[in-house]
């Protein structure tokens, strides 16, 4: 499993979580920041990090946002 930045990061993108990444496996997209769950170790170093609370380890992204890590 793998972290998953949510729908609260949409139109905010605050980077901290970019800049606390030990892998850089965070990237930037037109609306929002993603994880590239192949990269990823699964640190946990950004969830805490994030001021819109949108990042979750996998198995706990909240059920109405499952579309952010079902492919």
């Amino acid at each position: 499993m793998t972290y998953v930045i949510a729908q609260p990061c949409v139109d905010v993108k605050d980077k901290a979580c970019i800049e606390e990444c030990p892998v850089d496996c965070i990237y930037e997209g037109e609306r929002s920041l993603y994880i590239h769950p192949d990269e990823c170790v699964d640190c946990g170093a950004c969830e805490p990090v994030c001021p819109v609370e949108a990042i979750y380890y996998e198995d706990d992204t909240p059920e109405e946002w499952a579309d952010y890590y079902k492919a």
